[in-house]
């Protein structure tokens, strides 16, 4: 039996392999992983611009509100520790035609500061194309602090005293429960945004799984090349032998990934080692460190491996026995949205798994199988659940890996050989209790 089911496995993972249809696959996510990771670069190859800071040219017809202008920057590039997302601004006595009419000012903008007997100053914005709203949203608070300063400073109010009003404020935070850090106030943008890009590959390789088991199992049927396998080896081995290819070649493809993420980082320390202005992966990953992420997901990551290991393990017995019942890929299209939609449901429940703290219902949502593997990990990280809930998942779904192969296999045994495509829910139940 042993023989038999390694050569089946071995016969299995190759006809997966060697495809131009996974050679063509793994190029384009080599391409769009290596290429993402260094959008930056590619952008600027393209005729973008990370690296230039925004260039402002100012005529300021009131022979005051410049230089404040330029402090109020100073101050915005200080609170929000950003020097390269800032503004650089150059004093014009140039009219905005004149400032356009060089080719090299085509991407600055140009600002009028005039008096204003209500309001102070008033001001005009004149650019060549649109703004975005991040850089709309930052020029209008520095204006708004000018604005400000120009007002305290023209109601003789003590220079000494207006320094420490347009001074930045530091908040000195405190939280009362000693369980929690004050970093770790980050770990609902983690859980929004990092988070879902971590599990999507999870998601995607789960349904990818699905759709493999099923549709080798339905090619086998439409060849009849069924009845020859099944005449040489038991229905337990050739089920075994689609399980453990399927899940070997979804671990070779992750291990692939990971490769072309690493060349990815590799060749973006190479060509673009310095911060990059507008895309800096550096200070997206900060918030991380500082959240205590990688600490807490360095003993997360074994249990999560487990039960991703055994999760694929049983979508892929769970496909199995559903794809033996049917006779072609549409058939298996119908069965396997059951699948599809508990994995949707646990995608998302993973995304929005902050939401629900302290509810017991997100932790009783958890221990589920086939959808604890995501979302277990995502309340582990919050610190919703423990380790002993975690491990309790992982009983919970290798009983059910336990339950679908003694039960399944009475299903499997019948389906396979089965060509009707009529009552497919009818016979399932009927081989179940035979």
């Amino acid at each position: 039996m042993t023989s038999k089911l390694k050569f089946l496995t071995k016969i299995s993972l190759k006809r997966k392999i060697n495809t131009k249809w996974f050679l063509i696959a793994n190029i384009i996510f080599a391409v769009l992983i290596i290429g993402l990771l260094n959008i930056d670069t590619v952008i600027n190859f393209f005729g973008g611009d990370f690296d230039e800071t925004q260039i402002i040219y100012v005529k300021d017809n009131t022979n005051k509100t410049f230089d404040i202008l330029n402090a109020q920057n100073d101050n915005y590039k200080n609170i929000t520790n950003d020097d390269e997302n800032a503004f650089k601004l150059e004093k014009t006595n140039q009219n905005y035609e004149e400032v356009f009419e060089n080719k090299k000012n085509k991407e600055a903008w140009y600002l009028i500061i005039n008096n204003d007997t209500n309001n102070y100053i008033n001001v005009k914005l004149i650019s060549e194309g649109y703004i975005s709203t991040t850089s709309y949203a930052g020029l209008s608070t520095i204006l708004n602090n000018t604005k400000t300063s120009i007002a305290m400073a023209e109601s003789n109010i003590d220079p000494n005293e207006l320094a420490k009003i347009s001074s930045p404020l530091k908040i000195d935070r405190q939280i009362l429960d000693e369980t929690k850090k004050t970093e770790d106030e980050n770990m609902q943008m983690i859980m929004s945004t990092v988070f879902p890009i971590l599990i999507l590959p999870f998601f995607a390789l789960t349904i990818f799984l699905v759709q493999m088991v099923g549709a080798e199992i339905n090619d086998e049927k439409t060849t009849r090349g069924m009845e020859i396998i099944i005449s040489n080896v038991s229905p337990q081995t050739h089920l075994f032998s689609k399980v453990i290819a399927s899940n070997l070649f979804v671990l070779f493809q992750v291990a692939l990934l990971v490769i072309y993420a690493i060349i990815g980082f590799v060749i973006r320390n190479l060509i673009s080692p310095a911060t990059t202005n507008g895309f800096d992966i550096n200070s997206f990953i900060k918030p991380l460190l500082e959240s205590d992420f990688v600490s807490k997901f360095a003993y997360i990551i074994p249990f999560a491996i487990i039960l991703m290991i055994l999760t694929f393990i049983a979508y892929a017995i769970l496909a199995g026995i559903l794809a033996s019942m049917t006779t072609n890929t549409e058939d298996f299209q119908q069965m396997q949205m059951p699948i599809v939609i508990i994995s949707l449901i646990g995608y998302y429940l993973a995304m929005m798994a902050g939401l629900f703290e302290g509810s017991i219902f997100i932790k009783i949502l958890s221990f589920i199988p086939f959808i604890s593997a995501i979302l277990a990990p995502s309340l582990l990280v919050l610190g919703q659940i423990g380790i002993i809930e975690v491990i309790i998942a992982i009983i919970l779904l290798i009983i059910t890996i336990w339950i679908l192969l003694k039960y399944g296999m009475r299903i499997y045994k019948v389906g396979i050989l089965n060509y009707s495509s009529k009552s497919l829910w009818k016979k399932m139940f009927k081989a179940l209790k035979g």
